[in-house]
């Protein structure tokens, strides 16, 4: 039986490399100017003072108020998914949360979020949801994001079991 073996030219390997860090460097561009463009927007429409104010408030303590600037303190953590959630009318809305105390002693919250609005049924919404799953779970007050699953109604069947399966999110 004849042996072979693989052999690729230089200019091969380079090209894969090439593609890769080609790849690599659109989405990294592609992130960046939508980065910019939610920033850009959100800038526009909001009051930088209100913005910082909203920023610098305690999750925890506003949770425990039940203070109606929750929402808002929390609409102001999200990311470049802000942008498309506040463009199209949408906003979060807290189902419900409990406050945690993490291994270090410190008190933090497990939410469970809604969306209402223009969001509702939108074909975008698994990655809202992770995007915003992602950018509040950057913040050291929240320990856990979940969906309430009454969202799943929302969708038909195919877009349901997308959701679940490749949504990157979980419901409850």
């Amino acid at each position: 039986m004849p042996m072979y073996r693989l052999v690729v030219n230089q200019d091969d390997s380079d090209s894969i490399a090439t593609s890769g860090n080609l790849e690599e460097s659109y989405r990294m561009e592609i992130e960046e100017l939508i980065k910019n463009e939610s920033e850009r927007r959100i800038t526009e429409n909001k009051d930088p003072l209100e913005e910082s104010r909203l920023h610098s408030l305690s999750l925890v303590d506003l949770f425990e108020k039940n203070h109606p600037d929750f929402v808002a303190a929390l609409m102001v953590r999200l990311g470049p998914v802000r942008a498309a959630l506040e463009g199209h009318g949408g906003s979060l809305v807290v189902f419900s949360g409990e406050i945690e105390i993490n291994q270090g002693g410190k008190k933090t919250l497990s939410l469970v979020v809604d969306l209402d609005g223009a969001c509702v049924s939108c074909g975008a919404a698994p990655g809202t949801l992770k995007g915003i799953q992602d950018d509040l779970l950057t913040d050291d007050e929240i320990i856990s994001v979940r969906f309430n699953s009454g969202m799943l109604e929302w969708f038909d069947e195919i877009q349901r079991d997308f959701l679940l399966k490749f949504g990157g999110v979980s419901f409850v």
